[in-house]
C-alpha cells in the first residue's frame, strides 16, 4: 500500500511511461545504484556497496530478461548486459571501484543512446501524425 506522496507520484510515472521511457528509468537506477556502491566502497562501507551492487545487478538482470530476441542486436545487448553484470560482481566480491567504472560506463553509454533513440522516435511518430 502506498502512503507517501513520492510513492504515489513514483507509481504513476512508471504506469504512464512509454517502453523506452521504461528504460531509461531502468538505467537511470542502476546508474544511481552502482554510484552509491562506489560511495560505500570509497568509505570502506561493505554493506552499503554489496546492498547497492545486488540491486545494480537485479536491474541489469531485468534488462536482459526483457530483450526481445526476434532482433539481432538483442543478441549484442544481452552479451554486453552479461558482461556488465560480471564486472559488478568482480566489484563487489574484489572491492574493485575500477570494475564498477567500467560497467558504469557502459550503462551510461547505453542510457543514452536509448534516449536519442526515444527522441527520435518521438520526432517520427510527431511527423507521421503532423
Amino acid at each position: 500500500m502506498l502512503t507517501s506522496p513520492y510513492d504515489k507520484y513514483r507509481q504513476s510515472s512508471v504506469q504512464t511511461s512509454t517502453p523506452a521511457q521504461l528504460v531509461i528509468m531502468l538505467y537511470d537506477g542502476a546508474i544511481r545504484f552502482i554510484r552509491t556502491a562506489l560511495d560505500g566502497l570509497g568509505k570502506q562501507d561493505y554493506q552499503k556497496s554489496n546492498l547497492n551492487f545486488g540491486k545494480a545487478q537485479t536491474i541489469v538482470s531485468e534488462l536482459m530478461s526483457t530483450l526481445d530476441h526476434t532482433y539481432e542486436v538483442s543478441q549484442n545487448l544481452f552479451s554486453l548486459y552479461e558482461y556488465t553484470n560480471f564486472l559488478l560482481v568482480e566489484a563487489n566480491i574484489r572491492k574493485n571501484p575500477e570494475k564498477a567504472e567500467e560497467a558504469l560506463g557502459y550503462l551510461t553509454d547505453l542510457r543514452e543512446t536509448w534516449l536519442q533513440a526515444s527522441k527520435l522516435a518521438a520526432g517520427q511518430t510527431e511527423i507521421a501524425n503532423g
